[in-house]
C-alpha cells in the first residue's frame, strides 16, 4: 500500500521495505488552462550530493544530457518534452546497492525548459507529484503530490532521498527556487 505524505515529512524507505535494492522514482505534472500558449518542456533531474550538500563533479548531475551516473546508481529513462498523457511525466530510477558511499544524498528536481524565454513558471503547473516504486514489481511505496503552492518558482526540488544509519529514507521537500536548473546547479556546487 502506497504512503502519503506531506510537505517536510520524511520516511524509512528501506527499513520499512526489506530487499528494495532499485526503486523507479516517477514524476507527473499538468499544465493549468490559462498558460501562456507556448510549449511546456519540465525536466526531471538528480543531483546526488556528498554529506555537504555537494555535487562532487559534472557527472554526478543527472538529467536529460547526462543519463546516468558513472557508477550506474541513478538513470534517466529519458527526456519527455510535452508532459502530455496520464502517469508518470519522466522518471529517474535509483539502485540503493551501487550508490557510491561518498554520496549521502539523491535530490530529485523539476525544472522548467527555457522559463524566462517563454514566460513560463511553476504557478501554471498544477497536479505536480512524484512516486517511488518498488522497480522489481512495479509496487508504489510512497507518493507525494506537491499541491498549488508554487508561483513564480522555475525550478522545484521534489524531495532527496538520503542515508540515515545505513538505510535510505525520503523527505519530501517541495521548496521553489527562482533562475532554473542554472540556480539549482549553482546550489549544488557546480558552476554553471
Amino acid at each position: 500500500m502506497s504512503i502519503s505524505l506531506s510537505k517536510g515529512q520524511r520516511i524509512d524507505l528501506t527499513k520499512t521495505n526489506p530487499g528494495l535494492t532499485k526503486a523507479v522514482i516517477g514524476l507527473g505534472w499538468d499544465i493549468n488552462q490559462y498558460d501562456s500558449g507556448a510549449s511546456f518542456d519540465l525536466d526531471a533531474s538528480a543531483f546526488l550530493t556528498d554529506a555537504n550538500g555537494n555535487v562532487q563533479n559534472d557527472a554526478e548531475f543527472v538529467f536529460y544530457n547526462n543519463l546516468q551516473d558513472p557508477s550506474g546508481a541513478v538513470a534517466h529513462t529519458g527526456d519527455n518534452r510535452t508532459g502530455e498523457g496520464e502517469g508518470d511525466d519522466e522518471q529517474l530510477t535509483i539502485d540503493f546497492s551501487k550508490v557510491p558511499s561518498s554520496v549521502e544524498k539523491v535530490a530529485i528536481t523539476v525544472t522548467i525548459h527555457d522559463a524566462d524565454a517563454r514566460s513560463q513558471n511553476f504557478g501554471q503547473v498544477h497536479n505536480a507529484f512524484v512516486r517511488v516504486a518498488n522497480e522489481e514489481d512495479g509496487q508504489e511505496l510512497i507518493r507525494y503530490d506537491l499541491g498549488e503552492d508554487f508561483s513564480i518558482e522555475t525550478a522545484v526540488v521534489v524531495c532527496e532521498l538520503y542515508r540515515h544509519n545505513g538505510e535510505w529514507k525520503f523527505s519530501a521537500v517541495g521548496s521553489g527556487f527562482s533562475g532554473g536548473l542554472a540556480a539549482l546547479c549553482r546550489n549544488y556546487g557546480l558552476e554553471v
